[in-house]
């Protein structure tokens, strides 16, 4: 969400479904995760789960960070 706010909080309709764990993603964050999904930002862990409660690792952060700024 953080990256979706300073992205100006881009509207997506973008779909989730083929993730097993959307149900996890809270109502406030959905569609920052779709954005974020959208813009190739995040691509989903190799189980077909986004992990929205999870912890991102530094490696994850770097990666998600690399993608916004060299997209």
């Amino acid at each position: 969400t953080i990256l979706w706010r300073y992205a100006g909080s881009p509207a997506s309709t973008h779909s989730l479904d083929h993730f097993t764990d959307t149900d996890q993603i809270s109502g406030y964050a959905r569609q920052a995760m779709a954005w974020a999904v959208y813009a190739g930002l995040m691509v989903g862990m190799e189980d077909n789960t986004l992990r929205p409660q999870g912890t991102a690792t530094r490696a994850q952060v770097a990666t998600m960070l690399m993608r916004y700024f060299t997209q």
